[in-house]
């Protein structure tokens, strides 16, 4: 690794692509977490790691996609195929409420049996009833396919969204943004180009988005970098909104490897990402992602005690409860937290834990 880096990221320089993918390839870890560690508190000063309480059901798990990874998805006409209604998943989201969940992070297959007025309806409904309840709802591709489905354009299918009472989406569906890989594990999702065409009009109506990257698969080191150059440069156009002084676009980035269990890939791909390649991501994604707020770390996906971690390499959330959650299970992977774990995982670490919003309002 070149010897000025570091002294170029600690005074808040920008990376350039090369720079972030020597730092990635030859960095020592340790290191790394303390560059990550000094650029998180840059952003987040005070000793404290934020958590929220959410649930993250599936309206259906019919989807026409196909992604290899993916050992979720079911087609239409296979016996465990499902399509909820609105009622089912106001049930759901009323349970989560009553244990405490300020958030419901509702994503779904690509099902173009599913007309355009479901997720309107479902969207009122969610508002009317839990207006405690914050609906962060659809992920880019599930825009998309709402699009292809009702003959809207996608700027379109968000105003209506909008309109509806929707102001949040997951970024979930990123996967990685190289067109190569998108071609080997989810051929039948759209470019990289395509997922960032949604969120560069969702944050021009004024959506507040996060941003994902699911890695250890197919994907090389310079790919990962490429994911994260153009991330940052799609903030670079929304992400600060000097009046309010605030951050708009992307509230945060959110990495995670990739669990090969049950799914075509997995046989590919072989085992997961290691904690040391994640907890080195995570760092360097700190780092790069300057135009940031907010960098998401998972206990849920990577275990506990890397979740642990994590604090130190850059993060400064720990995510959320998860009272449901259906994708990671269909690959065999589960893990749990109740909410005294997870604040004494974060104490623990030295951290002050505080409970949050969709919005990383602090609540207590």
């Amino acid at each position: 690794m070149n010897r000025s880096l570091p002294a170029k990221i600690k005074s808040g320089k920008r990376l350039s692509p090369a720079e972030g993918l020597a730092l990635l390839r030859k960095g020592e870890l340790l290191d790394l977490a303390a560059l990550a560690r000094e650029a998180r508190f840059r952003h987040n000063p005070e000793q404290r790691a934020t958590y929220v309480i959410d649930t993250n059901p599936n309206y259906t798990n019919i989807c026409v996609n196909e992604c290899s990874f993916c050992a979720f998805f079911r087609r239409p006409g296979d016996r465990d195929a499902y399509l909820l209604s609105r009622d089912e998943l106001l049930r759901r989201f009323r349970a989560a409420a009553e244990k405490g969940a300020t958030t419901v992070l509702l994503q779904g297959g690509i099902n173009p049996a599913i007309p355009f007025s479901y997720f309107l309806e479902l969207i009122e409904a969610t508002r009317r009833a839990l207006p405690g309840l914050h609906p962060h709802f659809f992920s880019p591709p599930e825009i998309i396919g709402m699009a292809n489905s009702s003959g809207l354009a996608v700027e379109e299918v968000l105003e209506s969204l909008w309109a509806a009472g929707l102001r949040t989406i997951p970024g979930g569906g990123a996967e990685i943004l190289s067109d190569r890989v998108k071609a080997l594990v989810s051929p039948r999702k759209g470019t990289s180009s395509r997922w960032l065409e949604v969120m560069r009009a969702a944050h021009r109506i004024g959506f507040r988005t996060t941003a994902t990257m699911m890695f250890g698969h197919l994907e090389d080191d310079s790919e990962i970098i490429a994911h994260l150059e153009a991330i940052r440069l799609l903030q670079d156009e929304y992400g600060l909104r000097l009046l309010q002084d605030e951050y708009g676009g992307f509230r945060a980035f959110i990495p995670w490897s990739f669990k090969p269990a049950n799914s075509p890939l997995g046989a590919k791909a072989g085992k997961t990402a290691s904690p040391s390649r994640y907890l080195r991501i995570l760092a360097l994604s700190r780092i790069y992602l300057d135009n940031f707020p907010h960098l998401q770390a998972s206990w849920f996906s990577e275990g506990k005690r890397t979740g642990q971690a994590a604090l130190h390499f850059g993060a400064d959330d720990l995510g959320g409860i998860l009272l449901e959650e259906n994708v990671h299970r269909a690959a065999n992977f589960v893990n749990s937290i109740a909410e005294d774990e997870l604040v004494a995982l974060i104490h623990e670490a030295g951290f002050q834990a505080a409970r949050r919003d969709t919005d990383y309002n602090i609540l207590s």
